[in-house]
């Protein structure tokens, strides 16, 4: 062969070597991204979960675990009552994720279109008497609140643990005249840690979560009055992604025990 034909020839072969490496490289393209991982930074950024104080505790530790899964992510709460954090919603407050004590409340954004479809409710809660350790006044039942010279704090009817009373009170046609009104279930409890008042009607959770300072006590009405949580991403999330997250870890079975441990019941 000569001089020019092995030129021919060489030039010939790199350029076959050359398009098969392009073609290998067209496929890898035509493949797509791989699988997102927990390390790839898919949810970064930041998530703002508006929630019912009752959820403090649980969503706390939601939160962290979240992060924890999610380098690069951070979870910030706006806990208070449901009814306020509908408004705040409804009036424009950048959030993500909309958590509420009970569908009255999440209608109120959803009506006004501010939900990203339909919520989900993730768990129950269920009322009790909470009283100062060892229940100095021995009180076993609502008929007791009613007794003299014992005063009692209540959330306003307004807010999801108020009208859950009002129900359980009607159901054992018990009156009482509250000596305070609170605006969410923690400032209600308070009032009992504190020593203002000889017991509150809260949620189960909420004494399961002040057990050094309070008793509580059961009472059979309030299977008529049991509040369920929806939850719901909200149309206007700036972090949607973020958001969608959230709420599946919630609904998962992890977010479930985190729940259940905190003596939400299953809905």
């Amino acid at each position: 062969m000569t001089t020019r034909g092995i030129r021919t020839a060489v030039a010939a072969l790199i350029a076959l070597a050359l398009a098969a490496l392009a073609a290998c490289g067209n496929s890898d393209d035509n493949a797509g991204p791989g699988p997102v991982t927990a390390t790839s930074g898919a949810v970064t950024g930041t998530v703002t979960v508006f929630a019912a104080a009752s959820l403090t505790g649980s969503f706390t530790q939601i939160g962290k675990d979240f992060e924890a899964a999610n380098p690069g992510s951070k979870v910030t709460f706006n806990f208070a009552g449901s009814p306020a954090l509908a408004t705040q919603i409804n009036e424009g407050a950048p959030a993500d994720v909309f958590a509420s004590a009970a569908p009255k409340n999440m209608q109120t954004v959803t009506d006004a279109g501010n939900g990203d479809g339909a919520p989900t409710t993730f768990v129950k809660n269920q009322l009790v008497i909470a009283v100062p350790r060892s229940n100095p006044d021995g009180i076993k039942g609502l008929a007791d609140l009613a007794k003299p010279g014992v005063k009692v704090a209540l959330c306003t009817e307004q807010v999801p643990c108020g009208a859950a009373a009002k129900k359980a009170l009607a159901t054992a046609n018990v009156k009482i005249t509250p000596v305070t009104l609170e605006q969410d279930v923690k400032a209600a409890l308070s009032k009992v840690r504190l020593g203002e008042v000889d017991a509150a009607l809260v949620y189960r959770t909420d004494v399961k979560a002040a057990a050094s300072d309070v008793d509580g006590i059961e009472f059979p009405e309030s299977a008529n009055a049991i509040n369920e949580y929806p939850i719901i991403v909200l149309k206007n999330a700036p972090n949607r992604a973020g958001a969608q997250a959230f709420v599946t870890l919630v609904l998962s079975d992890k977010g479930k025990t985190v729940l259940t441990q905190a003596g939400f019941q299953s809905p």
